[in-house]
């Protein structure tokens, strides 16, 4: 849909653990033409998206990264990474959506053991959920009490997480009351004591089913504790501490996808020509010398990211093909990497969307074309996932050789 193409893996369209690359990719850019084509209404309309996430369901596109034997896709995070970027190039909210679901679904699965995770993998499948949470660092945290009868209790609020209004799994992050220890916690939000409540001021990213929940001792089964976010080197493994970057470069793909959708679709206002009832070449004309400067420009800018964000994708797929080889150095060298490409993409996102607009000129203005939604949505990501502490910790690497930090995307 936009200026650059998404990445992509093999092409094959389908293999013997089911549907091939070629196939997801093919069901996503349908999907992402079905959403495009109400994008704008159903923006301005901002009702928990229900509906899109039906149409996902359907598609197959939930269970994208369920293992074949459990029934679900069987596909790996480089076809994941380029459903996501084509889903946001329509819809940057559902794009966020969905990447939050494949990120907390996985880790769910990642951070337990086997059993527990086969176990997880089938329900997935079986019963299409769609996951919703956040497992990153807040202030005050959820806090997680032993229960007298054996189990836990969690407490607390979270001001912002990503789903919880369309949600049949939640994945949270709270730290045990009596170690402080950061655990990753996995609730049913239809579970007694649990409350969410939806953000109905925000600007942006409004169909991302974003807003707060409340957990008011709520027990938790010792199967539901599903392991440590522990940051500390004697307990937080290489292939663990990947779930940071893994994560991280889902925002790098969704901010790839907003920038390249308003390109398309103000690549195709400017070829439309002049508008019924103006006679002279309107604003965002083909022919026009300053345009056609802002597109090249703005065509470099994405692209140069693209390209950085091929580089840290492979950087990623390599690091989980190591597995248990994996070593912290080689953790360091892919979070840098994708931390370069974050700020790449921060910038591509936010350059392009916002100067889509002059180049369309006073008809984007327009609620009705719908293009400040693609400024609105990307300034709003880029203030929850700011890009300054990812500069930081590029700098401190190239300086000093200091291991980046573990962060989970929020």
């Amino acid at each position: 849909m936009g200026v650059a193409q998404a990445p992509s893996g093999p092409v094959a369209d389908s293999g013997p653990d089911g549907p091939g690359p070629a196939h997801w990719l093919r069901v996503a850019r349908e999907s992402a033409d079905d959403l495009a084509t109400d994008a704008a209404v159903r923006e301005q309309a901002g009702k928990p998206p229900l509906d899109e996430v039906s149409r996902l369901r359907e598609a197959g596109l939930l269970t994208l990264l369920v293992p074949a034997e459990s029934g679900g896709g069987g596909a790996d995070w480089t076809t994941a990474y380029a459903v996501v970027r084509e889903i946001a190039a329509a819809d940057g909210a559902i794009g966020q959506l969905l990447g939050s679901h494949y990120f907390l679904s996985w880790s769910a699965r990642l951070l337990t053991g086997p059993s527990r995770a086969a176990a997880l993998a089938r329900r997935c499948a079986g019963e299409q959920w769609c996951w919703g949470g956040g497992l990153a660092r807040q202030d005050p945290p959820l806090t997680l009490t032993r229960a007298r009868g054996g189990g836990h209790v969690l407490d607390g609020r979270q001001d912002y997480a990503t789903g919880v209004l369309v949600a049949d799994r939640l994945a949270v992050r709270a730290v045990r009351a009596d170690t402080g220890e950061p655990l990753a916690v996995v609730v049913d939000p239809a579970h007694h004591g649990v409350g969410t409540g939806g953000d109905a001021d925000a600007f942006g990213q409004r169909l991302a089913a974003g807003g707060s929940v409340e957990f008011d001792s709520v027990p938790v089964a010792a199967d539901d504790v599903l392991g440590s976010l522990s940051a500390d080197e004697d307990i937080l493994s290489p292939p663990t501490a990947l779930a940071s970057p893994v994560g991280r470069l889902l925002s790098v793909q969704l901010r790839l996808g907003m920038a390249e959708g308003v390109l398309a679709e103000a690549r195709e206002y400017s070829r439309a020509g002049r508008s019924p009832g103006h006679s002279a070449r309107p604003a965002g004309s083909a022919q026009d010398p300053q345009v056609l400067a802002a597109y090249g420009e703005l065509a470099v800018l994405t692209r140069s990211a693209s390209a950085l964000a091929g580089q840290a994708l492979e950087a990623v797929h390599g690091g989980l093909a190591r597995g248990a080889d994996l070593t912290y150095d080689e953790y360091a060298d892919i979070s840098v990497l994708v931390a370069m490409a974050e700020a790449a993409s921060s910038r591509a996102a936010q350059e392009s969307t916002a100067r889509a607009l002059d180049i369309v000129g006073v008809r984007s203005a327009s609620s009705r074309l719908g293009f400040d939604r693609f400024w609105r949505n990307a300034r709003t990501h880029t203030l929850y996932e700011p890009v300054a502490p990812r500069l930081r910790d590029v700098g401190d690497y190239f300086l000093n050789g200091a291991h980046p930090p573990f962060v989970l995307p929020a």
